[in-house]
Formats: C-alpha cells, structure tokens, sequence
C-alpha cells in the first residue's frame, strides 16, 4: 500500500462523517481545496422527536452514504483509485452512525488498497480552521463548542491536544436544543433560539451564570438549563427575552472560562472556535473582542465548516499525511468504531459527566 509520486499539496483524500445526523462526503486536495462535497441532513427525520434519535439516524446514514459517494466522486471527476486515502470518522458519536461510515471506509480502502485513517470527530472539529485559514500555526486555543461536546484545549500539533477544560454535565449546543425545545421553536434548537433572541432583551430574565468565577476551570450548563424551563413554566416572560437572557448568560459563562485559562495557561498567539456553536454569530462577536482584548489573533472556520461535514475529516486526513511515517501509513482495518474517544486522554477526569469528553 503506497501513496502516489505527485506532489503532496496534489494528494487527495476522500472523507466521511456520520457520527451523529448528518451524512457527509468530501474529496479535499492537501493544498486545501475541496472539490466536492455533500452533506445531507436529518432535520425532518428527527424533527418530530426534538432531538436526534439514534436508531433513525444509523438507518438514515446506511440508506444515503453510497448514493452520496458516487456523487461526490463524480462531481470532482476523480477516480477511487486517484484517491491517496479515504479518511472517516471513527467516534465519538452515536455508535449506529460512526459504524456506517467507518464500515464504509474499510471496505473502500480495502478495494482500492488505499491507507484507511480512522478521524477522531473532535479532531475534524479541532483542525478544521486550519482548512479555511492557511496562516493558522499551532499553538493555538480552541474552544470547541457543539452539541455534544464543550471544552477548552491547547492545540499543539496535529495529534496533540492538552484539555484545559471540560463540561462537568452538559454541552452548550445541547443547552441550546433544549431551551428552544422549552420554546417550542423546534429542532434543530441552536439557529432557532439565535433568531428568536435578536428581537428580545438579553436583560430581561435574570438566569445564573454556572461556575462564574470559579477557581475550577471546567463549564456547568445544567443549572441554566433548569433556569430556562423556570422562566418558561413562569409565563412571566416574552420567549424572546428568554431566548436572549439564555444566549447572554451562555456567552458570559464562555468569556469567563476563557479568561479563565488564559490565566492558566496563556498567552496563546490565536483563540479558536469550532463546533456547530461557532456558528453563532453572536458568541462570534464576543469571542472577538475578547481576543482583541487579550491581545489575539481570533480565527473561526466558515459557517460551512462549524457543523459537521466531511471536509474537515478530510482536512485532517491531509494533516495526518503531511506528518508522514506512522501516522501517514494508516490504521488497520480492524480498528474500532468508538461512542468515545477523548483528544487528550491522559487528562484527569471531572467530577459529574465530564468523563465522557
């Protein structure tokens, strides 16, 4: 199994991601084009439950990946066989899911004797503004915020990820998906409570800020939530300024864990979001002064990289080329699916559900 003699920024890898509700391909050049992607989403699907169910997202992923590889494949006019890897997520995520695609990807691999890379998502996720952003040199902060995950690391290479913070319950974009659940704004709930707070008051609603100030480094989004559904079961506020007394609350308990590590840990010549929160426009804004402030370059992927999709699996398919030896040469073909997989395993556990990042 060997790779072919062009050019490196020439090679190309072939992406999957299927870890949660989106089926995703991408066929990404090292020189940072795509050249055709594809993303399909489960909204309808999962609409009727206000949250991804898991059964119907693997079904959902098994029923699109082949149709959505032959499109890709031939939108970009390039054989399997010109392809130098085919990358895929291998976890975290919803277990159903990641085996459709890591599944997918052996058998690829396999025919067309190509070096199978096994992704971890939150790796897609940490590396993906380096995609869009060729200036991005490690190290750098990255706050990675989604649906499932919220953390604070220090990226210092490709592979190389110090965790400075965790959730100790739950992640902001799922904190996001249950207060519009509350609201009865539907799913999928991040986009839908940032519309609804732009016509409220980010005053109005008197919420807790989780662990502000707290010696502890790590994040707490439980008790806001709670405090959301008090607010809507009061029927003393508009939805609107509940929605931006939430999304106010959220970005203080955010700038303040910063600032937090920055103490900690700093100074860092970049600060770096990614995750399907970044796509938040105002916790953009506010991540951007606070870099300003401290003196930092700030970087946020496009919006078409903040949530899942295969370009960024891909990308990190080229980083992982571009070291060369070991981690160029592959996995094997029996590695695992995994519902989890921490960027930094040899950081302690947390108190609470932490553990599971």
């Amino acid at each position: 199994m060997g790779l072919p003699s062009h050019t490196f920024d020439q090679r190309l890898v072939l992406g999957i991601e299927s870890s949660c509700d989106e089926t995703a391909v991408a066929l990404v050049r090292a020189d940072r084009t795509i050249l055709a992607q594809a993303i399909a989403s489960q909204e309808a699907e999962h609409a009727p439950y206000g949250g991804v169910v898991p059964e119907i997202a693997a079904r959902a992923h098994a029923e699109r990946l082949a149709p959505m590889l032959a499109r890709v494949m031939a939108e970009a006019g390039v054989r399997l066989d010109e392809v130098d890897a085919i990358a895929a997520t291998a976890g975290p995520g919803l277990i159903g899911g990641v085996m459709v695609g890591l599944v997918s990807a052996k058998a690829l691999a396999m025919a067309a004797d190509k070096p199978l890379l096994a992704i971890n998502h939150l790796e897609g996720h940490a590396l993906s503004p380096r995609l869009a952003d060729a200036a991005l040199g490690f190290p750098y902060l990255l706050l990675l915020v989604s649906g499932g995950h919220c953390q604070i690391l220090s990226v210092e290479g490709v592979g190389r990820y110090r965790r400075l913070a965790t959730t100790i319950d739950d992640a902001l974009g799922e904190a996001f998906d249950k207060t519009a659940k509350l609201l009865g704004l539907g799913y999928p709930g991040g986009p839908a409570v940032e519309r609804l707070a732009r016509a409220g008051d980010p005053a109005a609603v008197p919420l807790p800020r989780p662990m502000l100030g707290a010696r502890e480094p790590h994040f707490s989004f439980a008790g806001l939530k709670s405090a959301v559904l008090r607010a809507v079961e009061s029927g003393a506020h508009a939805p609107a300024d509940i929605a931006a007394s939430f999304q106010q609350a959220a970005i203080d308990c955010l700038l303040d864990r910063l600032t937090h590590a920055l103490g900690a840990a700093g100074p860092f010549p970049a600060l770096v979001v990614a995750g399907g929160v970044a796509a938040n426009q105002a916790v953009r804004a506010a991540l951007e002064r606070l870099a300003a402030a401290q003196a930092m370059r700030f970087v946020a992927p496009p919006l078409k990289l903040c949530t899942d999709n295969a370009a960024m699996i891909a990308w990190a398919g080229c980083e992982r080329l571009a070291l060369g030896g070991a981690a160029a040469a592959g996995d094997p073909l029996d590695v695992p699916a995994r519902a989890r997989w921490p960027l930094d395993p040899a950081a302690e556990a947390v108190r609470g559900a932490g553990v599971k990042a």
